[in-house]
């Protein structure tokens, strides 16, 4: 693909680097010495302004498959991907930094009747997505992941090996799971691996389970929670923008939560908007408080403010004092194994959040990757059978690479395979497998 990429901040430097490999890339900016930084890479750069009709044309707009808009300000990127759009068919995609930008943009789609009339195809406000992603965790307990599928019919969930967890040193084989779930990855020591029988259950690994809802549940229930792994309180450190919305999200369940804010001005803003969250004015790293507070007590600790040394300094301290789970936000992801590896039970950041979005329904569409998993490791991968397939028992389809078929949607009913079950003609799988090993995938069916 030719992609062409408008702003030479850290959103575009995490986009070209994550695909230059693969695509045709231009990095647009009208700082040369921030195009300085993509010297190694294997890209083209131009200096400019991408609202420019001659800068579009020099970097061959007319061909671009995909036109991302990662600069600032937010009107910087909205006008340079109407104009994208006007001199080609490429899909446009526009980063907003604001909530009120990202409603008004959504109002304009909705109002458009006609598709060649859509100036911007997707519209990505990356703190939304973090906030998505921790709530969908906090919303199932003891999770690190969680991704739905068939609306909502089929899920995946990632849960850690504890040292009071029954599976801790049994074979997969000896694992009584449910029927309707398969063990589809293990990620051990930052390695992601398709498991066999054999393979046992070690302290830390990261499991990843794929089934029904129901099933799932289930599992969930008889080897990862218990009476104490409910979540009735949370303590959000941060009220910053994603510390707000995910308060807001917060307070439609039945959990209690306290936002912690340094900046009293902002505490006061908050608190017009928030009727059931309580709100302290306080600093997040001071441990007298956090003892006050009874942070050690909460089930959930989350530390979303816009440093990464503070972030993980509240999580420590909350650690310390007995907090039984902690999720904190990170800024730079290539660190967030290090986060997790001191302690942070859950690191996660808006800038993965936003690749993984582009990753998914942007670069990899046309492949069917639909989520993936530890960092783009695994990938899931939804692929249609041919029409003339005859039907064949699934033990006896000889795939070319470790991959696991998790779920078939035929019609309306959705199947957890087993060996004899048959892959039919039309059906839709879900195909969990490694990063390198999707294409293969694809082109075997």
């Amino acid at each position: 693909m030719k992609i062409i990429i408008y702003g030479a901040d850290d959103i575009a430097s995490i986009i070209a680097a994550e695909f230059f490999e693969d695509h045709d890339i231009i990095v647009i900016d009208s700082n040369q010495n921030k195009l300085a930084q993509f010297s190694h890479l294997d890209l083209s750069t131009i200096a400019g302004d991408a609202s420019n009709i001659n800068v579009l044309n020099k970097a061959d707009i007319k061909n671009a498959d995909i036109f991302v808009g990662a600069s600032t300000p937010d009107e910087a990127n909205i006008v340079a991907c109407m104009m994208a759009r006007h001199l080609s068919s490429a899909k446009t995609v526009c980063f907003v930094s604001r909530k009120e930008m990202k409603d008004s943009l959504k109002i304009v789609s909705e109002n458009i009747k006609k598709e060649e009339d859509i100036h911007i195809n997707f519209v990505i406000w990356p703190e939304e997505l973090l906030t998505r992603e921790i709530f969908s965790i906090l919303t199932v307990p003891d999770a690190l992941d969680v991704e739905s599928f068939h609306h909502g019919r089929a899920r995946l969930l990632e849960y850690r090996i504890k040292e009071n967890s029954p599976l801790l040193n049994k074979k997969l084989k000896d694992a009584e799971f449910n029927d309707e779930v398969l063990v589809v990855g293990i990620a051990r020591e930052d390695n992601l691996f398709i498991p066999n029988g054999e393979d046992k259950f070690l302290l830390g690994d990261k499991c990843i389970f794929m089934g029904t809802h129901e099933g799932l549940d289930l599992t969930a229930a008889k080897f990862f929670t218990d009476e104490k792994t409910d979540i009735k309180n949370v303590a959000i450190i941060g009220g910053g923008t994603v510390g707000y919305e995910l308060c807001k999200l917060i307070e439609k369940t039945k959990i209690k939560a306290k936002l912690i804010e340094k900046d009293y001005k902002r505490c006061e803003t908050l608190s017009e908007s928030l009727n059931k969250t309580l709100i302290l004015n306080a600093d997040g790293t001071n441990s007298e408080f956090l003892t006050q507070e009874g942070i050690g007590q909460m089930d959930v600790v989350i530390a979303v403010t816009d440093s990464d040394e503070k972030n993980l300094l509240c999580s420590l301290l909350a650690k310390q004092l007995g907090a039984k789970k902690i999720i904190t936000r990170v800024d730079q992801f290539a660190t967030a194994n290090l986060f997790e590896n001191v302690g942070v039970d859950v690191a996660i950041s808006a800038k993965q959040a936003a690749l993984t979005e582009i990753k998914n329904q942007i670069i990899d569409s046309k492949m069917g990757i639909i989520a993936t998993v530890e960092r783009g490791l695994g990938k899931v991968q939804e692929i249609k059978v041919k029409p003339n397939f005859k039907d064949t028992p699934l033990m006896q389809i000889k795939l070319p690479c470790r991959a696991v078929i998790a779920t078939i949607q035929r019609g309306h009913k959705i199947i957890i395979p087993k060996g004899q079950t048959l892959i039919r003609a039309n059906d839709s799988l879900l195909v969990f497998t490694m990063e390198n090993d999707a294409q293969k995938i694809k082109e075997f069916f």
